[in-house]
């Protein structure tokens, strides 16, 4: 079978290894000058492949769909991915939280690999080359349109990613394609997205990270929807780091009205926390509220702190009542931040929506549409948690959609 992969990514890479693995005919198509340009970035440069947690754990950090990727992740899981990097000669650690990267940290180190398969595999990469359409009979695909020249293929893999990082490629080809072959994409949204808040002061906390933090999301109708410690960064227009970005995929769809709830002391019980004001201020009666409590939070946090508070950070500390330390516990167990909005979706880690999953076939990721037609990586309507979730969903995605590929034109 001649196979087209429309996408160069991590999801069509696998479904080009796969393919070629099982006799077929492959062309690889990528509009960028390089594979893997949107893999380069991610873990900050250090590409976390996969997350390397037992199936349940994985499937506990996927959002959206998880049922969908049953078949694929039994297909092939995360040790499937480090097995075939390795054998690649490229040899994967792994970090805390299961997160799995390059021993190098040099994510350059994975694209490397990841061309090496391809190529060995005898894969035609076409670089600089943007498919304008994909073409069928109406009940067969047919082949694809790059410029004015019409090329047949018996098999098309549709692995172009969703709207999030466009500098890399993901420019919404594979979404407009199937569409125009009779999909439906559902709407689309940032996901581990940064998130705009009301409050003004978040912009004179900018560049400030709190670590050991409890942040709690709810949405607009108060529901809490996730609670989690760990580290966060506050932003001239609101908040990120990771707390906000895993957040942010459980409000992804309707994040304006939700309010976040930092809790910045999760060691200390009420009761613990009041204790201890009571003591930081008593021995430093003479000083300010803002003296008095000077090693509590950094210097910045707490001048806003004592300001929602309700406490006049230039009061003597030795003229502390009841109520205002009431204030001042309930602050720091709870401040408060009502969410605006998302960032643009272009700024997102991955994107909420895609090709709707009931129109494809999860065992094999072909449409139900169109033959021949397949999809893999983030053009589906499946995304997850940080942590190596998402790229482990394009490898499993991408590996099933070349594996299932018939052998003969049907």
């Amino acid at each position: 079978m001649r196979v087209a992969v429309i996408g160069g990514g991590a999801a069509g890479q696998l479904a080009a290894i796969k393919a070629a693995e099982h006799g077929h005919a492959v062309t690889l198509f990528e509009q960028n000058e390089k594979l893997g340009k949107k893999l380069f970035i991610t873990g900050k440069g250090r590409c976390n492949l996969t997350n390397a947690c037992d199936r349940d754990g994985f499937f506990r950090h996927v959002v959206k769909n998880p049922r969908f990727l049953y078949s694929a992740y039994a297909n092939f899981d995360s040790a499937a991915i480090i097995d075939l990097i390795e054998t690649a000669g490229v040899p994967v650690k792994v970090e805390r939280g299961q997160r799995a990267f390059p021993a190098s940290d040099k994510s350059s180190d994975i694209l490397k690999a990841l061309e090496r398969t391809v190529r060995n595999r005898g894969v035609d990469v076409r670089l600089n080359t943007r498919v304008a359409e994909v073409l069928s009979s109406g009940e067969f695909v047919t082949g694809v349109r790059v410029g004015e020249t019409v090329e047949p293929f018996d098999a098309v893999i549709l692995a172009t990613g969703g709207l999030s990082y466009p500098s890399t490629g993901s420019t919404g080809d594979g979404l407009r394609f199937a569409r125009a072959l009779g999909h439906t994409v559902t709407p689309l949204f940032g996901s581990l997205i940064p998130l705009e808040t009301e409050e003004p002061w978040c912009e004179s906390l900018s560049g400030l990270t709190l670590k050991n933090v409890t942040l709690t999301a709810y949405t607009q109708k108060g529901k809490e929807v996730y609670s989690e410690l760990g580290e966060m960064l506050f932003t001239h227009f609101g908040v990120s780091g990771p707390l906000v970005l895993s957040a942010s995929a459980l409000l992804a769809e309707q994040p304006e009205g939700a309010i976040l709830s930092i809790d910045l002391k999760p060691g200390l019980s009420e009761e613990q926390l009041d204790a201890r004001l009571l003591r930081d201020l008593a021995a430093n009666a003479k000083k300010t509220f803002g003296g008095a409590l000077y090693g509590l939070l950094p210097q910045r946090l707490l001048g806003v702190v004592l300001e929602t508070a309700g406490v006049d950070a230039s009061a003597p500390a030795g003229n502390c009542s009841k109520a205002q330390r009431r204030a001042l516990v309930e602050t720091l167990k709870g401040l408060k931040l009502h969410v605006k909005g998302a960032r643009p979706v272009a700024e997102a880690i991955v994107t909420r929506g895609g090709v709707k999953v009931s129109e494809v076939n999860p065992s094999t990721m072909e449409s139900k549409k169109i033959k021949n037609l397949y999809f893999a990586g983030e053009m589906l309507d499946v995304d997850a948690f940080t942590g190596g979730f998402n790229l482990q969903i394009a490898w499993s995605t991408g590996a099933l959609a070349g594996s299932s590929i018939p052998t003969e034109v049907s």
